[in-house]
């Protein structure tokens, strides 16, 4: 068995790392950061152009109709970067959820605007703190209009459709709506990473077309969130690898008592412990990407093993990273805290890591059974 990506998957993850150097350097994410932008309209223009958008949409619908592997290393490269783009509730969930259970007419007005760079997407699912059941769900769906709050919704202020989770009748309809429709309104809330914006969306009788079957919304989101966590995973494994490389090279260079910092034995165990965690993490998206790519069995139980090792990867190497930085560490001025933020955001964008483990553990559980 191959256990690695082929050379032309390489060669893509190269490319795209060559043009994030270019166009997301981290002085260009401090740049959207401080202006409070959201996110990059020009990297956007960019991604969009080189086709990452559209990676695994099919060709019908104007995607590049390549598979997973090449998003996942794509979605790598965002997490290197840090690039500010709302990429994941775009493409990991948006587009994900309308190629799996949309119209025809859905697809190609949602996909095709996707893939041209058109047109960006998010998932709003909870409306209050604490673990997303079907019971916290209050928003409502009738006669084709939507009424209700959603909070937080990543990349809320960003995105130009929503894709929301509402009851309808007995059940739970996840339907789709457009931002800029009358009956909704958008209020950016402060977040720990700003290029990572939060909203709070409240409906009032907006109108709303319904992705998928009536009473499967629960599904469709429990759904779309294991394919998203997978393509998460390797955003937060990029973003580790990035943030390990940068607390190498500065105890490297920095020193104390004539000698490296790295020189010293505590120094070498806490990066052999990082470094442990970055490789349990890429074990664990790859075998999850691959059930991904293959549509496996195993893909509920592997997407849990990837999200929760490389949330624990990427937590642990940033607050590492910040303390083996000393005195500077925390300061504005120095990046460490940019890694900090992200490592906050995406560790519960999708769900927090104690809710993928209880999930592991009930997954696991039914396959025993």
């Amino acid at each position: 068995m191959n256990f690695d990506f082929s050379e032309e998957q390489k060669l893509l993850q190269h490319m795209a790392r060559e043009y994030l150097n270019e166009h997301s350097s981290l002085a260009h994410v401090r740049e959207v950061f401080e202006a409070d932008a959201g996110y990059s309209s020009d990297l956007w223009k960019g991604i969009a152009e080189l086709g990452w958008l559209g990676v695994a949409i099919p060709e019908e619908y104007g995607g590049a109709g390549f598979g997973y592997l090449e998003l996942a290393m794509i979605a790598g490269e965002i997490g290197q970067s840090l690039a500010p783009v709302p990429f994941g509730s775009t493409v990991y969930l948006a587009a994900e959820a309308i190629n799996r259970s949309g119209s025809e007419d859905q697809k190609k007005k949602y996909l095709a605007g996707i893939a041209e760079g058109e047109l960006k997407g998010t998932l709003a699912s909870t409306e209050k703190a604490g673990t997303l059941s079907p019971r916290s769900i209050g928003a409502t769906f009738a006669d084709g209009v939507l009424s209700g709050t959603k909070v937080p919704v990543a990349d809320g202020t960003a995105a130009d459709f929503a894709l929301v989770l509402a009851r309808e009748g007995d059940g739970h309809s996840l339907v789709i709506v457009d931002l800029d429709a009358s009956g909704v309104d958008r209020q950016k809330l402060e977040a720990l990473d700003p290029t990572r914006p939060q909203a709070q969306i409240v409906f009032e009788g907006a109108p709303a077309a319904r992705l998928g079957e009536a009473g499967n919304g629960w599904k469709l989101v429990q759904d779309a969130m294991t394919r998203a966590a997978v393509l998460m995973a390797f955003e937060q494994l990029g973003s580790a690898d990035r943030a390990f490389q940068v607390t190498f090279d500065f105890i490297m260079n920095r020193y104390a008592f004539g000698r490296p910092v790295a020189s010293f034995q505590s120094i070498k165990h806490r990066m052999a412990d990082l470094y442990a965690d970055r490789e349990i993490a890429r074990s664990n998206c790859y075998w999850a990407a691959w059930a991904l790519e293959n549509d496996d069995g195993e893909l509920p139980i592997a997407a849990a093993s990837a999200k929760i090792s490389a949330s624990d990867a990427l937590e642990h190497t940033t607050v590492e990273m910040i303390e083996m930085h000393g005195g500077v560490g925390f300061t504005w001025e120095y990046d460490c805290h940019l890694f900090y933020r992200r490592a906050k955001a995406l560790s519960h964008t999708l769900g927090s890591t104690d809710e993928w483990r209880e999930k592991l553990v009930t997954r696991l559980v039914e396959e025993a059974a």
